[in-house]
């Protein structure tokens, strides 16, 4: 049985997640950001524990269609900007439809309507929090994340990144006050 849950978002999730199953005594065939698939049918007194459980780490459980459309699409866009090393080099619009097998039209509509902000704000805040993720690092020259974030130019970056934060990419590094957005958190504003 498939189970969706929302603001699962990050590998520290999975492990909770696998940790609430096993207290429950579910057993999981895949543990993964957004869904569970679990070998039994639960019965609706392992669902209300199971929902309790996950709401006190929160974490919900998602039981409409529109809500499960909604959170794949978000996390898609968070294993393809901070998952994966080559995600951000492709077409989101493309990307989403054919995984979600939805015309990308649908996708965006609902997504705005029910999140108040559109897809591409959504991805766009995603990167910036990569791009200071990688910053924070110091590993890469702002260069060399333009080029891994897929942006046409470090200008075009710098006035993205100042247009998200208030600052440049340069200010921000040299900012003591180096925060960042826990990933549930971003697009959410």
């Amino acid at each position: 049985m498939k189970l969706f849950v929302k603001y699962m978002v990050s590998n520290r999730c999975k492990i909770v997640v696998k940790n609430i199953l096993n207290e429950i005594g579910l057993h999981f065939i895949l543990v993964d950001l957004g869904e569970v698939e679990v070998m039994e049918n639960i019965t609706s007194e392992q669902r209300e524990v199971l929902k309790k459980a996950l709401l006190e780490v929160g974490l919900e459980l998602i039981e409409d269609k529109k809500s499960i459309l909604i959170e794949n699409v978000k996390i898609l866009i968070i294993k393809l900007v901070h998952h994966t090393e080559e995600g951000v080099k492709i077409n989101f619009s493309d990307y989403l439809s054919e995984k979600l097998n939805h015309n990308y039209t649908y996708l965006a509509n609902l997504f705005s309507e029910v999140q108040g902000t559109t897809i591409e704000h959504f991805i766009i805040y995603h990167k910036i929090e990569k791009i200071k993720e990688l910053m924070f690092y110091g590993e890469l020259t702002i260069t060399e994340i333009a080029y891994k974030m897929n942006y046409s130019s470090v200008a075009h970056l710098s006035t993205q990144f100042k247009k998200v934060t208030g600052l440049s990419p340069y200010h921000f590094k040299q900012s003591k006050d180096k925060r960042r957005v826990p990933i549930e958190e971003i697009g959410s504003r």
